[in-house]
């Protein structure tokens, strides 16, 4: 038997392989050499999920996947008041719906999203979003389908851990979506060679907490604070709750993951490292119509949308954009057949429950976005999209298994999005993470944003100096894909 090889990669986690047969070598993904005749393989990777799910398709056994402990991780047991904050403030706006000055704010820390009515939920989102710029992802809808579909939970390693602010007469004034995780996975934002790092030092990196909308790469604000004219002091004791909280559990850290810009902003005061990443977004600039979009792209680039389109039609498929009611129970369950072909042989692992988007179709009404494709009547594929108060959300995509149909998912996952934003004159379409291919249909490169809380200095301070590199690589990558827009010269973005 050879001896087990360790190769060093671009990413990070520690992996047991078993292969009998030759390892085929990923250049794109770094490994130094091809070994033969392996046995038992072991490797560090630090960053790519992509090289992780590549793995699974080539039908090696992984036999352990961890970073740290086998055991379970919990946090220790502990008093988790977060106190009373005294506020400064003359009063509320004249926006706001209180009607009075409140003078006192107290944490509290929440195991459901059900212990909070939705209506002082959402006044919170909305208040923090804006009514024209509402994200539906944040609202207690979609949350409160994700916990009580089983979604997000403690058996699935997100264990809600919401923060509320009261006022002295118990009115909520302020919310944080928070979960407590043992693990990195449907986050988004990859930190996995940080928990290697604490691994190899014989540290702990879980449980850590998590402030983000789970399993959804979406943006917009994180703590979410009803329209104050001290709006700023209780958005300062809402960080300071948060880590105290922190200290309070004893866990390595805390994130909070696509934040807005203003908020990220905010955060590098108060002792968070800065993160950028970068997603693919779709602007409308005022389109009457798909083909008033067109004429805003370089001939070739128009060519070869009009040509994945002619394709559609060509293979007798029938494009279908649903909204709320139109919506049915089988169309759920046909989405979810789709969403678990594609999880099943691209990811490795479903998130979402079949039960989540009934529960999500129910409450979330016409904010939802089903665009379906059908042959000979029968459902064949579909795109779940979100409606939001000026975004278009592009989330999950899927289709029958065993079933290919050329550029229909660039069809019902971009095309349709498009189509779909001009109607309702939505300013953008966000399209989620990763996917190059985005860009030659309209979606051009944006920063995302990121903070990091981390309670050991000395690692802090090792992940600060790693973020400053990354930023510079993720700005000049930025850069080079925006010169390589499809849009005519002289149309700015």
């Amino acid at each position: 038997m050879a001896a087990a090889t360790t190769l060093a990669v671009s990413g990070c986690c520690r992996i047991s392989i078993s292969s009998a047969a030759n390892l085929t070598v990923l250049s794109s993904d770094s490994f130094t050499t091809p070994k033969s005749s392996i046995s038992s393989l072991s490797f560090v990777f630090h960053g790519s999920e992509n090289l992780r799910r590549r793995l699974v398709r080539k039908k090696f056994r992984i036999n352990a996947l961890f970073w740290g402990p086998r055991k379970t991780v919990g946090p220790p047991d502990a008093d988790i008041s977060l106190g009373d904050f005294l506020l400064s403030g003359s009063g509320l706006e004249e926006t706001s719906k209180i009607s009075y000055s409140p003078r006192k704010i107290s944490f509290s820390v929440i195991s459901s999203i059900s212990e909070v009515s939705s209506r002082d939920w959402d006044a919170c989102v909305l208040d923090a979003c804006g009514s024209d710029k509402l994200n539906p992802f944040l609202t207690h809808g979609f949350l409160s389908s994700l916990e009580e579909s089983g979604s997000s939970s403690k058996v699935t390693g997100w264990l809600p851990r919401h923060i509320i602010g009261k006022d002295e007469l118990d009115n909520i004034i302020g919310v944080v979506p928070l979960y407590l995780k043992s693990h990195s996975y449907g986050e988004y934002v990859f930190d996995h060679s940080w928990a290697d790092a604490y691994y190899s030092y014989g540290s702990s990196y879980y449980p850590k907490l998590q402030c983000c909308v789970p399993f959804t790469p979406v943006t917009g604000p994180r703590i979410l604070i009803r329209n104050l004219s001290h709006k700023d002091e209780v958005f300062d004791a809402l960080v300071s709750a948060l880590k105290d909280l922190t200290l309070k559990l004893q866990v390595s850290s805390l994130h909070i993951t696509f934040p807005s810009e203003c908020q990220w902003s905010f955060m590098k005061e108060k002792g968070f490292l800065q993160r950028i990443g970068m997603q693919y977004h779709w602007k409308n600039r005022n389109y009457k119509n798909f083909d008033d979009f067109l004429m805003d792209l370089k001939q070739n680039k128009r060519k070869n949308i009009r040509q994945e389109r002619k394709k559609i039609l060509a293979q007798n498929l029938t494009m279908k954009r649903l909204r709320g009611y139109e919506i049915k129970a089988h169309h759920w369950d046909a989405f979810y057949k789709f969403y678990r072909n594609t999880t099943d042989n691209r990811w490795g692992h479903a998130y979402l429950t079949r039960d989540f988007f009934h529960e999500m179709g129910s409450k979330m009404g016409d904010n939802v976005l089903l665009v379906t494709a059908e042959e000979g009547g029968e459902l064949v594929a579909g795109a779940l999209n979100l409606i939001g108060g000026n975004t278009l959300y592009g989330r999950l995509w899927g289709c029958l298994p065993e079933s290919y149909f050329p550029s229909l998912h660039f069809e019902a996952c971009y095309y349709q999005a498009i189509e779909a934003a001009i109607e309702l004159k939505l300013a953008n379409v966000e399209a989620g993470a990763q996917g190059e291919h985005k860009i030659q249909r309209g979606y051009l490169p944006v920063p995302t944003y990121s903070c990091h809380y981390i309670v050991d200095a000395n690692f802090a301070k090792a992940i600060e100096g790693f973020l400053v590199r990354e930023t510079t690589q993720v700005r000049f990558v930025m850069k080079l894909l925006r010169d390589s827009s499809p849009f005519k010269d002289g149309i700015e973005w």
